[in-house]
C-alpha cells in the first residue's frame, strides 16, 4: 500500500485548512478513510477473502454517512440495509461493474481489496492501463523524478495498487500522439494537472511529486475538484471516479 490510511487522513486535514472550498469533501474523505482503515486492518488480520464479510460493516457506514457525509447520501444508502441486496451490490462491484449504487459497495470493498493486494503478487513488468491486481481503472496518475526526466505510474481506483505506465500514452484508449494529449495546469495547483486525450475525450489527473513531495496523490486529487470542472467543461470525461465519487 503506497500511501497509508494515516497519511491520507493527515493530508486531508492539511488540505482542508489550505483550501476552504474543498473542506467539506475533504473532511468527509478523512472520516471515510478512518473507517476504511479498520476494515483494512481487520481483513488483513482475519485473512478475509470473501466480499460477503463486508456486510457487517454497513450499519456503521450508514452512521458515518449520516454524521459526516454529503446531504442525502445516507438516505440513498438506507435502502441497501437488506443484507441480500447489499451482498448482491458488493458482488456486482467486485466484478468490476459500476451499478447505480456503486459508491456504497466500493466504499466497503476498497479497503478489503487493498488488504488482498497487499497480500498478493503484482507483476513488476505490467504495462496495461487496468490494474494488475484487480483490473479496475486508475483514479490518478503519479509523477516521480528519474534521472534527467521523470516516470509516471497509475494508482488503482479500487485496491490502491500502483504500477508504472508510459508517460506519453493515454491510459484509456492507448493514444500515443503527444499532440493529441493536452495537459492543463492551474496556477493554484501547480503540482496537480489534467492529462487529457483528444482521441477518446477522457482524462486522468496527475500528481507531480517532483513539484511537491509531501502530496498524497489520492487526497490531492480530491482537493482539486476545480480541475475536474475545467475538464468537464471542455468535454472530457474522467477515466474512473475517486474514493468520494467524483
Amino acid at each position: 500500500m503506497p500511501f497509508s490510511h494515516d497519511q491520507r487522513v493527515a493530508r486531508a486535514a492539511e488540505l482542508a485548512d489550505a483550501h476552504p472550498e474543498s473542506r467539506e469533501i475533504l473532511q468527509f474523505y478523512a472520516a471515510l478513510s478512518r473507517f476504511q482503515k479498520r476494515i483494512f486492518l481487520e481483513a488483513t488480520a482475519r485473512g478475509a477473502t470473501r466480499v460477503e464479510s463486508l456486510v457487517e460493516y454497513f450499519p456503521e457506514f450508514l452512521a458515518l454517512l449520516r454524521e459526516a457525509g454529503p446531504h442525502g447520501l445516507a438516505e440513498s444508502g438506507a435502502r441497501l440495509c437488506d443484507p441480500a441486496a447489499l451482498g448482491e451490490l458488493l458482488e456486482e462491484c467486485w466484478s468490476g461493474s459500476l451499478p447505480p449504487d456503486w459508491f456504497f459497495g466500493r466504499a466497503l470493498i476498497a479497503p478489503f481489496a487493498e488488504s488482498l493486494a497487499a497480500r498478493g503478487q503484482i507483476d513488476p513488468q505490467w504495462s496495461d492501463p487496468a490494474c494488475p491486481f484487480c483490473g479496475a481503472r486508475p483514479a490518478v496518475a503519479v509523477l516521480r523524478g528519474e534521472g534527467d526526466g521523470g516516470k509516471r505510474s497509475l494508482l488503482c481506483s479500487l485496491c490502491a495498487t500502483e504500477w508504472q505506465f508510459r508517460r506519453i500514452l493515454c491510459p484509456n484508449c492507448g493514444e500515443g500522439d503527444k499532440d493529441k494529449l493536452p495537459v492543463y495546469i492551474a496556477d493554484e495547483f501547480e503540482h496537480v494537472r489534467v492529462e487529457a486525450c483528444d482521441s477518446c475525450m477522457c482524462y486522468v489527473k496527475a500528481v507531480d511529486l517532483t513539484k511537491y513531495g509531501r502530496a498524497v496523490p489520492v487526497v490531492d486529487e480530491i482537493a482539486t475538484a476545480a480541475l475536474n470542472i475545467w475538464a468537464e467543461e471542455h468535454g472530457y470525461s474522467k477515466i474512473a471516479p475517486n474514493a468520494v465519487g467524483m
